[in-house]
């Protein structure tokens, strides 16, 4: 679809920092409403991954938006902090102060207060009426959120890959997650058996040179395996392969496997929030995560084994804010965040067995960055969700698969059935 044929109309509105506090510091978030010209259709929030990343910029094309677009007038929210929603940056949070103030400001950042802006923003767009919710990833998680606190809003919530744990710890899900990493090096070096030595050979390099990226960010043999965070979407695997390809140029390494490197890299400049708070995205009340994702790996002695080299996931490592200059002015505060022991809950338990909003959810089989094993037991939990197990797609199902994942959750709650578990 071009993208003449949606019009797409922008809003912006002043929020408080702290919900609780309505009359203290306030943020501006935004949200780009696209549609097909009908104003007489529901709203559908759309709830992007993350943390720490902006709505998607519609193009044309996307078959997933010309899907929502036929049923809803479709909001995408850039979350607090990211896009045009007062985003953090090293500027922004220089501002607030010294690194006890910017942890503190960034508390008010996690999905509870994601929530609270969806709340007000429908309450002014729609005067009290009630919305349907898509959650991709993070985005699924804020919807459980949602599900939790604020379900008088909901008339209806779509998850695709974002269902979280609801009990489990930061350490109980990396335990769980980098099991699954394990099994895709595995099978990324069974489709491309030539990228076992051509990883190793970089490997090798690294440990015995200093290597800078464009950027200066140091390429130590760490931040060479966080290449394996491509290995959780559909194209992820050949990606990585063509980059494996050439990496030499003579006896050093070639600039544009570093360049290119380095565009696979690049999320510290765009999204601080993301390392900052993906620890804390998995916080529930008291108790400190402690680079729960370092901690963890020590279990898991083969990714520190050159053979073969067994690239990371979705992890978030101390090393990261030394190495990156993009998060070294971030450094502190991040050690005071993982340190941190007071977190607010983030899901009611209680409430979602309860629950009575329709939910329809997609849950991918190998799913990289949310564990299939977790997001089917919150299926089971939240009364009444729908879920669809799939092998046919990655984690990014929702994107890649020219709109027939949410084709397929819109059938799911259409259908003229009880409540219960979708095949």
């Amino acid at each position: 679809m071009a993208a003449r044929e949606h019009g797409m109309i922008d809003h912006t509105f002043t929020v408080p920092l702290d919900h609780s506090d309505p009359t203290g510091p306030t943020i501006e978030v935004y949200a780009r409403e696209v549609t097909r010209g009908r104003t007489d259709l529901p709203y559908l929030l759309y709830l992007n991954g993350g943390p720490g990343f902006p709505s998607p910029r519609p193009i044309g094309g996307e078959g997933w938006i010309r899907r929502a677009t036929a049923d809803y007038r479709l909001l995408l929210l850039d979350q607090r902090g990211t896009g045009r929603s007062t985003p953090v940056t090293r500027h922004s949070l220089a501002q607030q102060g010294d690194p006890q103030q910017q942890a503190a400001y960034l508390k008010h950042f996690r999905a509870d207060s994601i929530v609270k802006d969806s709340e007000f923003i429908r309450q002014a767009l729609t005067g009290g009426d009630k919305w349907s919710v898509l959650g991709q990833s993070f985005g699924g998680y804020c919807a459980v959120t949602y599900l939790s606190f604020a379900p008088e809003g909901l008339s209806e919530v779509y998850v695709t890959g974002g269902l979280p744990p609801l009990e489990s710890t930061a350490d109980d899900i990396y335990r769980a997650l980098y099991k699954t990493v394990l099994g895709k090096n595995a099978a990324h070096y069974e489709r491309y058996p030539e990228d076992v030595e051509r990883a190793a050979t970089v490997a090798r390099f690294l440990s015995n040179n200093h290597v800078l990226l464009p950027t200066g960010r140091a390429l130590t043999v760490e931040t060479f395996q966080a290449l394996g965070n491509l290995l959780g979407a559909s194209t992820g695997s050949a990606r990585l392969h063509y980059l494996l390809e050439a990496p030499f140029d003579g006896g050093h390494l070639a600039d544009t496997f570093l360049f290119d490197v380095e565009r696979e890299l690049s999320w510290a400049s765009t999204a601080p929030l993301y390392f900052l708070l993906h620890e804390p995205s998995y916080a529930r009340g008291p108790g400190a995560t402690q680079w729960s994702a370092q901690r963890v790996r020590a279990e898991f002695p083969e990714f520190n084994s050159a053979d073969p080299v067994l690239f990371t996931g979705e992890m978030v490592y101390p090393a990261q804010f030394d190495t990156d200059p993009a998060l070294a002015p971030f450094r502190d505060t991040a050690h005071l965040i993982a340190r941190d022991d007071a977190w607010s809950p983030l899901y009611d338990i209680d409430r979602l067995k309860a629950n009575e909003v329709p939910v329809a959810a997609a849950v991918y089989n190998d799913d990289m960055y949310v564990a299939r094993e977790f997001s089917l037991d919150t299926a089971r939990t939240i009364a009444g969700t729908r879920s669809w197990l799939t092998a046919e797609y990655e984690h990014d199902g929702l994107r890649v698969s020219d709109g027939a994942v949410l084709d397929r959750l819109i059938t799911m709650l259409r259908r003229e059935e009880g409540p219960g578990h979708a095949g």
